[in-house]
């Protein structure tokens, strides 16, 4: 392996990492609209993974920006569901 492959292979690894994380963040925006129990969770936990993959990486990476615009959004649906869950729970006495 030559020095300029070992440079740009760690650099494709990231971004195929980096596409797997978005696509997973996607897939789980579609779970919580089709309503699916626990995607609320599930799309809170695939974000923060992403947060994390992503913090490494230098600021100003699309990554971090694509995430600045997503997490807006996933936070708002996020919250939409949990209000909804809320007021279709019985109330037990």
């Amino acid at each position: 392996m030559t020095v300029q492959k070992a440079a740009i292979r760690p650099s494709a690894v990231s971004q195929y990492h980096g596409e797997r994380l978005k696509d997973e963040v996607y897939r789980q925006m579609l779970r919580l609209e089709a309503n699916r129990p626990g995607s609320e969770l599930d799309l809170a936990i695939v974000l923060l993974h992403a947060w994390i993959a992503v913090d490494p990486e230098p600021k100003s990476s699309n990554s971090r920006d694509w995430l600045k615009k997503i997490c807006p959004i996933c936070l708002l649906m996020i919250e939409a569901k949990q209000q909804v869950s809320d007021t279709e729970q019985p109330c037990i006495q």
